[in-house]
């Protein structure tokens, strides 16, 4: 990255590029590159303005890739946004394997522990939760009651190494198809988190005629998780009140076991943690991204996992992973979700430039290819050691991904079924949502957003913009998450977040 001027007021990110960043608003009729065109409207910060001119059908180039082509002629200095710009081909050379280079683990005595729970399993969680699921809509308020009435008694208050009672309440379970992609996908998210490592015990709570069965869902598993797993009906329970009430006193029998269990130190190249990104801007690929991608490269060579997701944003980029996959086998699945993306947004009559959403435009990002150029750098460079379908459970360490869509609390619960046991969420516009029964970390892409957000925001990454390196950012976050994963609250958990955002990917016809 290199600065153009000494004011330092545009951001050059490639010596290929033939658009700068603008690190600051610049007013109507004001000049941004010497000789250049003058502004014709406000030019906000984090937009883009040509380093050259263009023809109508010029490539746009960002990050030294190709972000989108011309619509009609650029003027120097001109702001080249959706107006100008849009969408086009892309590079899809996979070439799997090229860039693979083996990541060194760090030595043995350089390994560092955080504080967490030890369980039965062997698997290690950050958070004590007791998680109530509905295995349909038509028992979340139920679940949702049980777990009010709980949390709000202070029967809690005798139990200090639990955090709480959550309700898992979603809008399906039922009117789909018995073994369908849909069916299997929602059986993962129910399984995963009943099971996970930062769930003491679980009690799944259904109606007692949908088609999410509980029998059969604990027939497809097996027996994983059964020291930690009940259910009921409210159909065999005898109605709304009475369930609720057998509710409450099984969470109450449970309270105890809960609360023996005490952290311990347990080595880092245990965890398990989601990379996200909501409410992205033009500063996410410079600033908080790459930061996070340092974090996750550091925590990998730990031994640690990471998991990148949400594939309509990496559409465009996924080239860049294919180039870092560990065997043929794992850039072959990458591509084979690519595809199946392709084909269900065009059955589905959309298409994979539907992104970048209104917000991600008025932060600077004009098409999916210069958002998932920024995205894909959450990823760091580690080799890509696995690829895995929504809410399928993670059994390879290293750099990973998990397929699922862009929107934000549906991509990070496949995360936490998968057995995130944290999730890392940049943010340029100023996402404020949080993810039980996983601590979830917000870093900041901009000075001005976490100043006017700072409640809600845990580490600032726009003073990299003023000369913090991405090295130094990229350690204290991962600093932030070993306090996290041993105890340390985030200020969405403060805020009380993590409740409402559990929501299953639901794929298919509803019947």
């Amino acid at each position: 990255m290199s600065m153009n001027g000494a004011n330092r007021d545009l951001l050059i990110l490639h010596e290929t590029d033939n658009v700068a960043v603008t690190l600051r608003r610049f007013a109507k009729g004001e000049t941004a590159i010497p000789d250049g065109a003058s502004a014709e409207q406000v030019l906000p910060s984090g937009h883009k303005v040509a380093l050259a001119e263009l023809d109508k059908g010029d490539a746009i180039r960002k990050f030294g890739q190709v972000i989108g082509y011309a619509t009609q002629a650029v003027k120097l200095g001109e702001h080249v946004h959706v107006h100008n710009a849009a969408f086009g081909a892309h590079d899809q050379a996979y070439e799997i394997g090229i860039d693979y280079q083996p990541f060194q683990r760090d030595p043995v005595d350089r390994q560092r522990t955080f504080m967490g729970y030890r369980r039965a399993d062997g698997s290690a969680g950050t958070r004590n939760y007791i998680a109530l699921l509905a295995t349909v809509n038509c028992s979340a308020t139920v679940v949702r009651r049980i777990a009010d009435a709980v949390n709000h008694s202070g029967m809690l208050d005798e139990f200090p190494n639990v955090d709480g009672v959550i309700a898992l309440a979603h809008g399906t379970g039922c009117g789909m198809d018995i073994g369908g992609e849909g069916y299997q996908t929602l059986q993962r998210v129910l399984w995963g988190h009943a099971t996970h490592p930062n769930v003491a015990a679980s009690v799944f709570i259904g109606l007692g005629c949908e088609v999410m069965q509980v029998a059969r869902m604990k027939q497809m598993f097996g027996s994983s998780g059964q020291e930690r797993f009940h259910g009921m009906t409210i159909q065999d329970s005898g109605g709304t009140r009475k369930t609720i009430e057998q509710g409450i006193e099984t969470v109450r029998a449970l309270l105890p076991q809960a609360n023996a269990v005490k952290r311990e130190p347990i080595p880092v190249s245990e965890l398990l943690v989601g990379l996200q990104c909501g409410g992205s801007d033009g500063y996410s690929g410079i600033t908080a991204n790459p930061a996070l991608g340092h974090a996750s490269d550091l925590l990998v060579r730990m031994g640690g996992t990471t998991i990148l997701s949400e594939t309509p944003e990496i559409y465009g980029a996924e080239h860049l992973l294919t180039r870092r996959a560990v065997a043929p086998e794992v850039g072959e699945k990458l591509i084979d979700r690519i595809k199946w993306w392709e084909n269900y947004t065009a059955i589905n009559g959309g298409e994979m430039d539907n992104n970048p959403s209104p917000g991600n435009k008025r932060g600077g990002l004009t098409t999916i290819l210069e958002k998932s150029l920024g995205a894909v750098a959450k990823g760091g460079t580690a080799p890509l050691s696995g690829v895995y379908k929504f809410a399928e459970p993670i059994t390879s360490p290293g750099f990973v991904y998990m397929d699922s869509p862009g929107y934000d609390p549906c991509s990070v619960t496949g995360q936490i079924a998968s057995g995130a046991t944290m999730i890392v969420f940049t943010t340029g516009r100023g996402s404020v949502s949080g993810y039980k029964p996983s601590p979830c970390i917000k870093l900041a892409t901009n000075n001005e957003m976490y100043q006017r957000m700072a409640e809600d925001m845990d580490i600032n990454c726009g003073d990299i913009i003023d000369g913090v390196s991405i090295e130094a950012k990229g350690a204290e976050i991962l600093e932030k998450i070993i306090a996290v994963a041993s105890g340390q609250r985030t200020l969405s958990e403060e805020l009380g977040f993590g409740g409402a955002e559990f929501v299953p990917w639901q794929i298919g016809a509803v019947m």
